[in-house]
């Protein structure tokens, strides 16, 4: 399991240098006169020049790349051009509101996913049928509508949550779990809906299986059976699925985030790459990066312990 996990881990490291590489070239090929755009258009062009060669940009874009990289591997993600602010601190205040969102979303995805594929799996019929309609419907509507729907009914008619603002739970717990809810709900229908039909397709191809069958047969409780045997095979592609549905919720989440007035990376993406703040556009990129490389890593150690086979890819 360990040798396992440290090739998960150099994997992950190998991509987050691809990353980080190909994120840099990309955002040096246009030709951004920054200079131009902090002195502005009436500024003498000895002095854009002599901007832009204070920020670098007049050296080659591997050698900035390098000086980028070692300072990173430190933990200095360096400065904005545009407001001089520390991109690791302005990262940092506004990546809790954004982990809010997805842990909350990755949370009650599972717990709805499995418990609507299981039931869906296990009982078939009606009920099987109900919750693949259901699911559909989740899916195919698109996010935004989704959104303003939820916050038309539960925050204009009904008033039980706020429409906009955030509350961070050192002030007070009870404001941030109001402020987050419909954001997390209006994230986790979507995602809802496509784990819970993986869970469903893998139960009722685990319940099929010959020793399944050979357990039920020799009168084990039903529910022993389901969630001792079953769902320890069927959460193997399911967590895959929920893995992959993590990815997706980043770019949800700006969407949600710019509707319900949320300080996160989301509003914090939008604002800068408009500017085309590169230092603090690299930052964001990373922690994204970095986010999806934990997740997968998680994923990847849990559906190996899982299925001890996983662990020989």
């Amino acid at each position: 399991m360990a040798l396992f996990v440290l090739r998960r881990a150099g994997s992950a490291l190998l991509l987050l240098l691809v990353v980080s590489a190909l994120s840099f070239t990309l955002l040096s090929v246009p030709d951004l006169d920054v200079g131009r755009q902090l002195l502005g258009p009436g500024a003498a062009q000895e002095l854009v020049d002599a901007r832009n060669a204070a920020l670098g940009l007049d050296r080659p874009v591997v050698v900035r790349y390098l000086d980028w990289l070692l300072s990173a591997a430190r933990g200095d993600l360096g400065t904005s051009w545009f407001t001089g602010e520390d991109v690791s601190r302005a990262i940092g205040n506004r990546l809790p509101v954004t982990l809010s969102l997805m842990v909350g979303v990755t949370l009650v995805t599972a717990v709805a996913s499995f418990g609507l594929g299981v039931w869906a799996g296990v009982r078939r019929g009606f009920v099987d049928r109900i919750v693949q309609v259901v699911g559909v419907i989740g899916y195919a509507l698109p996010g935004f509508l989704v959104t303003l729907v939820i916050v038309l009914v539960f925050a204009v008619q009904l008033r039980w949550f706020p429409a906009i603002g955030y509350i961070p739970p050192s002030r007070s717990v009870s404001g941030w779990l109001s402020t987050i809810t419909l954001p997390v709900l209006s994230l986790s229908i979507a995602s809802v809906a496509g784990v819970s039909q993986q869970v469903r397709s893998s139960v009722i191809e685990v319940l099929g299986r010959d020793h399944v069958r050979t357990l039920r047969a020799r009168g084990l409780p039903s529910g022993r059976v389901v969630f001792r045997h079953v769902l320890r095979s069927a959460a193997t592609p399911a967590l895959t699925v929920l893995g992959l549905q993590f990815v997706g919720l980043l770019g949800g989440a700006v969407l949600v985030e710019q509707i319900f007035g949320l300080p996160g990376i989301g509003a914090m993406t939008v604002q800068y790459t408009t500017r085309g703040d590169v230092p603090v556009i690299m930052g964001l990129v990373m922690m994204t990066v970095i986010g999806v490389v934990v997740i997968n890593l998680l994923v990847d150690v849990l559906v190996g312990w899982l299925d001890p086979k996983a662990r020989l890819a």
